[in-house]
């Protein structure tokens, strides 16, 4: 498994919220399936808190663009206590607490292309690449 690194916060970063997929399961998407399907679960799910291109809206922080994903928690978030080095800590942070009140609600495979569509939306080369959980540590959003 090669690393990918993705630092956050001076660099923009384009759509992070966007993936969900397929788990290991022989029914699986392919990874390019598991952005697209991510992207409609974003939209269905995140978009009406964190606006329709992830740039925030009201009280829901930015998951895409400069500033987004930060590694220690904004002071005056409300939800958040976690840092964010890795993807996986994104993906287990979102499938604990997301949407609020809500948090588990989604499949797995749902929090993991949502995860995988945020990682295109910022940037990242998804080209052959899934989401799962044994994966997600490999995407490095700050070193």
């Amino acid at each position: 498994m090669r690393n990918v690194m993705v630092v956050l916060g001076s660099t923009s970063i384009l759509g992070l919220l966007l993936a969900c997929g397929g788990g290991n399961g022989a029914n699986a998407p392919h990874p390019a399936d598991q952005v697209a399907w991510g992207q409609q679960l974003y939209g269905d799910h995140c978009a009406s808190c964190h606006g329709d291109a992830g740039q925030g809206k009201g009280a829901a922080p930015a998951v895409v663009g400069q500033g987004a994903l930060p590694l220690d928690p904004p002071a005056t978030a409300k939800f958040r206590k976690v840092q964010f080095h890795t993807a996986k800590d994104v993906l287990d942070w979102v499938s604990a607490n997301m949407p609020p009140g809500k948090g588990g609600s989604l499949s797995k495979d749902e929090y993991q292309a949502i995860v995988a569509f945020d990682l295109k939306a910022n940037g990242v080369d998804m080209t052959g690449k899934h989401v799962d959980d044994s994966t997600a540590a490999g995407f490095v959003l700050h070193p």
